[in-house]
């Protein structure tokens, strides 16, 4: 079963790190990365720039609105993502506990990514997918 793990974090902390850690930091995501590969679970992974550079896009009464910036204010925004192919939520979360993130505090959400033929559904990416 494929999750999502939703990295969170401040990114405004980030500029206060020396550039020594900052570097350790990336080399310990490297090693993550490359532990998931290993084991078979790594499906995709990304790092995301600062949320100053997000788009958010609303559509009301067919107006589209487009607002600089992440979805909400917070303390918090997304900073990348891995989607893991495992057994189980357990195993999700055994994962999620290794991100490099997770010994400072920082959340991570786990969800699972949808399983559409399972659902009786057509994939929306697959050929031959109605349009």
């Amino acid at each position: 079963m494929r999750y999502m793990l939703l990295i969170y974090g401040d990114e405004s902390r980030w500029d206060d790190i020396p550039e020594e850690e900052q570097a350790a930091q990336m080399e310990r995501w490297g090693e993550y990365s490359k532990a998931l590969v290993d084991a078979g679970a790594f499906v995709a992974g990304e790092g995301l720039q600062t949320s100053s550079t997000a788009t958010t896009l609303r559509v009301e009464n067919d107006e589209v609105i487009l607002t600089d910036g992440p979805f909400a204010e917070t303390k918090e925004q997304v900073g990348g993502f891995y989607v893991i192919d495992v057994e189980n939520l357990d195993q999700a979360i055994e994962w999620a506990k290794k991100l490099p993130s997770t010994g400072n505090g920082m959340p991570t959400e786990v969800r699972p990514v949808m399983a559409y033929e399972e659902a009786g559904l057509e994939h929306p990416h697959r050929e031959g997918a109605a349009s």
